[in-house]
């Protein structure tokens, strides 16, 4: 049992870390997405910033706290805490499915009518980070790209021409990107009155916006690479 309860409380402890680490890079990442601003581009981005740092020193409370409690446990309430602390971990880091409210994007090629021998267009790394900056800037809470569900580490890169997401290719267009948020009508309001729709359209895409009541993210399939956790239950 101690030795069961050792490796629990190593998995719990490596998924607070992980979420305290990807929560900074994304808060320091944010703050490169645009070169040119207004003033009150930069007083909302600000205000973003502000509520990522909040949220992040109320996980590290809560993580505080979750050490805490299990330190006042008997080992078999230990035990439960710690896989409650696990389940709950997981789902916010994208280890299991999601449903909740949110928006669909859908991004589709635009062809001009009468014109020969159209290039079908492509949505480039670069172009697909810049929205998922905004994205996440504007509300995003919980992001999957088809069949992909990103976390903040998802490598967003270019294979031989084709972009990857989580080491697989998006495929050709229409791209659905599905997003969970508190307030979905408010992040699609502020995506529409985003430059990127207008940077789409030069490169022949347009971005299509729908309220859902209702949306289903997949689950992360792909190994965190946390070697010390097999070390910790071998």
């Amino acid at each position: 049992m101690k030795r069961r309860t050792q490796w629990l409380l190593s998995t719990v402890f490596l998924l607070i870390g992980f979420m305290v680490a990807v929560q900074f890079q994304t808060t320091s990442h944010e703050t490169e997405m645009r070169d040119t601003r207004d003033v009150w581009e930069v007083r909302e981005d600000l205000k973003t910033q502000q509520e990522h740092q909040q949220d992040l020193l109320e996980k590290i409370a809560g993580a505080d706290q979750t050490i805490e409690n299990y330190e006042k446990q008997t080992s078999r309430e230990q035990v439960e805490t710690l896989k409650d602390s696990i389940e709950y971990l997981e789902k916010k880091i994208g280890l299991q499915k999601k449903k909740g409210a949110g928006v669909e994007l859908t991004i589709r090629p635009i062809f001009e009518e009468g014109v020969a021998g159209q290039e079908y267009p492509s949505v480039s790394p670069h172009l697909l980070s810049r929205l998922l900056n905004e994205l996440n800037t504007y509300g995003a809470e919980d992001i999957s790209i088809g069949n992909e569900r990103l976390t903040n580490l998802s490598p967003v890169r270019d294979v031989n021409g084709s972009t990857y997401v989580n080491n697989r290719p998006i495929g050709s267009l229409p791209l659905t990107i599905r997003v969970l948020a508190e307030d979905p009508e408010k992040l699609q309001d502020r995506m529409k009155a985003s430059p990127t729709q207008d940077i789409f359209n030069i490169d022949n895409m347009e971005i299509v916006f729908e309220v859902k009541e209702q949306l289903v993210l997949p689950k992360y399939d792909d190994p965190l690479h946390l070697e010390i956790l097999e070390e910790a239950g071998g």
